[in-house]
């Protein structure tokens, strides 16, 4: 009789908790933010990598999940902090972060929720995480080594370009993560004996026309730009742009090769947006973001477009197109 009761005890406590998390898993629908410095169109295709993979999760819009996206479209720090307060006052369960300056206005917002980064440059050097392996608080995420990769365009550039001497970087508005990209990059073209020339833009078709014409003034033989959504957002005008003055480019993101862009270098930013799903997924089921440490990309690209090299009239050796591990022909 007693081993009856104790079995029927036991059953009743396994239904209870089987009963428990099928409500947490059925019933609950989970409330995310996604806060972007750029546009809605320019962080299409990011965001719909990191949708299909919370979709391979079981995470699904409008059945357990709800995302709230919020866009300061370029408008800077102070509409950030707007977009994310008021994320804060939806009580959304988690806040998924793309570059620096959501993740300052995120972080500054709040102390509890917890804030997923897809693509921030140096979460330590930019204060967010106290190390990679224990972030501590409530910030996680990836890390697309900027800096380091920076200067590796740089290289890059150089032995694309014969004689290169003078490279025209395109600078936006200051911020920590600009900061620290300039220091490492100032360094990087002194080692390599070329001229930086820093050319602050205004990322409108104005601006960006108005910072080409100076860079073509300032007699640059190569042209990059600060790694961060906001110049990602208008990829397009940028490569057209180099196009037209017929200046050589390498760019962060293999986007601006699709989009006719010379060279991409860097980080796989599709493959970290697919990796901050699984810390949303840990997240929502109950890990800390103090647990989980910071992720620093692993997956590295080279593209190059011979149709853009023709069109600006230069030649690549077999050498250098060697290197790559896609040739857009």
């Amino acid at each position: 009789m007693k081993r009856k009761i104790t079995l029927f005890a036991l059953n009743a406590i396994l239904l209870a908790l089987c009963g428990s998390v099928d409500a947490q898993q059925t019933g609950k629908v989970f409330r995310i933010g996604f806060l972007d410095g750029s546009t809605a169109s320019g962080s299409a295709v990011l965001v719909e990598a990191l949708r299909q993979e919370l979709g391979k999760l079981g995470w699904i819009e409008g059945k357990n999940l709800t995302i709230d996206y919020r866009f300061a479209e370029n408008k800077g720090a102070e509409r950030l902090l707007e977009l994310a307060a008021e994320l804060v006052r939806l009580k959304v369960d988690l806040i998924v972060v793309s570059t620096t300056g959501p993740t300052l206005a995120a972080k500054s917002a709040t102390t509890t929720i917890p804030i997923v980064m897809t693509r921030v440059g140096d979460p330590v050097g930019e204060g967010f995480v106290a190390s990679l392996a224990r972030p501590g608080g409530n910030v996680t995420g990836l890390s697309t080594l900027a800096n380091e990769l920076n200067t590796k365009r740089l290289e890059i550039l150089k032995d694309a370009v014969p004689k290169l001497a003078r490279v025209g970087l395109l600078v936006g508005l200051g911020s920590i993560a600009i900061d620290l990209q300039l220091k490492e990059l100032r360094a990087a073209a002194v080692a390599l004996k070329l001229k930086l020339e820093e050319i602050e833009t205004q990322l409108d078709p104005k601006g960006l026309e108005s910072a080409f014409r100076t860079a073509k003034q300032k007699q640059v033989g190569g042209i990059m730009t600060i790694t961060g959504p906001r110049f990602f957002a208008e990829r397009k005008q940028i490569v057209e742009l180099a196009a037209k003055y017929r200046l050589p480019g390498i760019y962060f993101q293999k986007e601006f090769v699709d989009e006719g862009g010379l060279m991409f270098y860097g980080a796989d930013y599709d493959d970290l947006f697919r990796k901050a799903a699984h810390y949303v997924d840990k997240i929502l089921k109950g890990t800390k973001p103090a647990d989980l440490p910071v992720q620093q990309a692993t997956k590295f690209e080279f593209s190059i477009n011979l149709k853009a090299a023709k069109q600006i009239g230069l030649t690549l050796s077999p050498e250098f197109l060697a290197r790559a591990n896609q040739v857009v022909k």
